[in-house]
């Protein structure tokens, strides 16, 4: 079966997820993530790209990524996947693939749920029993907008710098975002969409993405396509 086409728009936010082969981990060592996230750094100057948010988890890793260019988010995935490859497999002796297949990928709708996917983001340890406190989490870009810790990676959204000229009261604002309950009827949308290579967002966004890319947005269920026995009738 043919891959799924990409949607990709220049100068939108996308969540990007890869995941671990078989689940399996990703990071071994401290080394590891300092070296993924010297490499990330590296393939952002080569495909520009902003890359508002991320958090490195054991067998996967976030993205919240806005791309220069369209074709900059495979360009700087596929640099960097290969080159950690490469160190993870002459630092522990390995062959074969890392990661589980394709990363996955999803455009957002900026207006309704920047703010949401940043706490999907960046609540991930939290969420999965990691630390007590996120703020606790050293691999992700929590601290960068809520204490103003420089990774050299992270970048500021507008959303962010217009919270307060001053940059103590935007870091209390954005840690405020943070003190809710796990639990969001978004990270839902957000968790499927992005599984499924969908649009985060609404009817409005989606029309907007379909006028942009020039073609109709089919959000099919899992599984396999139905085709009914009429070769007139559309395939789902």
């Amino acid at each position: 079966m043919a891959r799924k086409p990409r949607i990709f728009v220049a100068d939108l936010p996308y969540h990007v997820v890869q995941r671990g082969n078989n689940k399996n981990p990703i990071f071994f060592s401290e080394k590891d993530y300092l070296f993924f996230l010297t490499a990330l750094r590296e393939a952002k100057i080569k495909y520009p790209c902003l890359i508002y948010s991320y958090c490195l988890m054991p067998n996967h890793f976030h993205l919240l990524i806005q791309p220069k260019e369209k074709d900059n988010i495979s360009l700087l995935l596929k640099l960097l996947g290969s080159k950690y490859v490469r160190y993870v497999n002459k630092v522990y002796g390995r062959s074969g693939t890392l990661w589980e297949g394709r990363f996955k990928c999803s455009v957002i709708d900026a207006e309704e749920y920047f703010l949401t996917c940043l706490r999907y983001i960046e609540m991930n340890p939290l969420r999965a029993g990691l630390v007590n406190k996120i703020e606790n989490y050293p691999w992700s870009s929590y601290k960068c907008r809520a204490f103003g810790e420089n990774d050299y990676l992270t970048d500021f959204d507008v959303w962010y710098s217009e919270l307060s000229s001053r940059s103590f009261q935007r870091q209390l604002i954005y840690r405020c975002q943070f003190q809710g309950g796990l639990n969001n009827s978004g990270f839902d949308l957000i968790r499927e969409m992005t599984g499924r290579g969908a649009v985060i967002g609404g009817e409005t966004f989606k029309v907007k993405i379909e006028q942009l890319i020039n073609q109709k947005i089919i959000i099919r269920k899992p599984g396999r396509p139905y085709k009914k026995l009429n070769n007139s009738d559309p395939v789902f």
